[in-house]
Formats: C-alpha cells, sequence, structure tokens
C-alpha cells in the first residue's frame, strides 16, 4: 500500500465533504484543489559561491527536493548587476512533496512564529495565495547553529478555486491559520447635541 500524506487524506476524506456541503457542487471535478506551491527566495548581487551554496542547500532541505537557480537576463548598471548574474532561487512542489510541504508549514513552521497572530487572508484575485515569510529558519529542518545568514521567503499556494473565497475556505479548511478581521467598535452617530444658550 502506498503512503498518504496527512493532509492530502484530510482533504479526500472530509475538506472535499466540507466543500460540497457548503458550494454545493454538482461534480466532484468542480472542488477546488491544491495544484503546486512555489518557493522563492532572492540572492544578493554580491553573495559569494559559499553563500549561494548553503542558500541552495537550505531551500532543497526545506522543499525536500532540488532548487534552481535564477540568473538576471540582462545588466543593469544602477543595481550594479551583470547578465547572467545569480539573483535567485526557486522551487515548485507538487503531488506528495507539496502535501509534506504544506502540512509541515502548517503544523509546524507557522506556530514557531514568536507573537503569532496568523497569516493575512488577502488573495490574488483568481484564488492563488501568496505568503511571504521573513526568516526561513522557522522550519525544523534549518538547525540554527550552522546558520550564517537568516533568508526570506515567497510562497505561492496555486489552487483550481475560481474565486478568492473559494481558495481561502479550502486552506482555511486545509487548517491555514488566517488572522481574524476584528470588527471596529461603532461609532454613535445620533449623539445628542449640545442644547443652545
Amino acid at each position: 500500500m502506498s503512503y498518504v500524506p496527512v493532509l492530502k487524506k484530510l482533504y479526500t476524506e472530509q475538506v472535499i465533504a466540507a466543500l460540497v456541503k457548503s458550494r454545493g457542487y454538482k461534480n466532484l471535478h468542480q472542488v477546488p484543489k491544491v495544484v503546486k506551491v512555489k518557493i522563492n527566495t532572492g540572492i544578493d548581487a554580491d553573495a559569494d559561491k559559499n553563500q549561494i551554496a548553503d542558500i541552495q542547500r537550505d531551500i532543497a532541505a526545506i522543499a525536500g527536493q532540488k532548487p534552481v537557480l535564477s540568473k538576471s537576463r540582462k545588466a543593469i548598471a544602477n543595481f550594479k548587476l551583470k547578465e547572467g548574474q545569480i539573483v535567485g532561487c526557486h522551487v515548485t512542489l507538487r503531488g506528495n512533496n507539496m502535501w509534506e510541504f504544506l502540512y509541515r508549514l502548517l503544523a509546524v513552521a507557522l506556530p514557531t512564529i514568536r507573537d503569532f497572530r496568523g497569516v493575512p487572508s488577502k488573495f490574488d484575485g483568481q484564488g492563488n495565495y501568496n505568503l511571504g515569510i521573513t526568516d526561513h529558519a522557522i522550519f525544523p529542518e534549518i538547525t540554527v547553529e550552522n546558520l550564517k545568514k537568516h533568508i526570506g521567503l515567497d510562497l505561492t499556494i496555486v489552487t483550481t478555486a475560481g474565486t478568492d473565497d473559494e481558495g481561502r475556505e479550502l486552506l482555511k479548511l486545509l487548517g491555514m491559520p488566517f488572522r481574524r478581521v476584528e470588527a471596529a467598535p461603532a461609532r454613535p452617530t445620533d449623539a445628542p447635541k449640545p442644547a443652545a444658550a
């Protein structure tokens, strides 16, 4: 019997049924699902080969597969950038690797952030979610003792949801800790006017 990731099992056994019940889908293929997760980070123009290798190693440890280095397409003098210079590192996760990464992100990494109050609930207008992480050391695969430089990560969760509301509900059911939006206290509009003297 093949191994099924915990989050994928949760999606097939509970999330699909909950989405069908709340949204009234007529066909199972209409139910939104997570297609892929992209992890991306920028690399300083003055980074040496050792720093680039360290960043690549850390991203590989977090993602579970080897990342690809991004190179600049043209030279920009103001940014001290040469053509073909390494400017970033990215990886795209699909299948079981994607589900495993999402589970570690939701269950282990995000709760370790100090004073964590949830992630913003803003989507991109097409049902996909972008999340910025300021320090990659929140992931358990990164050992702080060997860490030379803290780097930030951009995560993009691509879904088949047609609207932001569908994407938000999908991720919420999977366990994404969205920040609660508290309503502002109502201001009294009909305050009594002072009596004229």
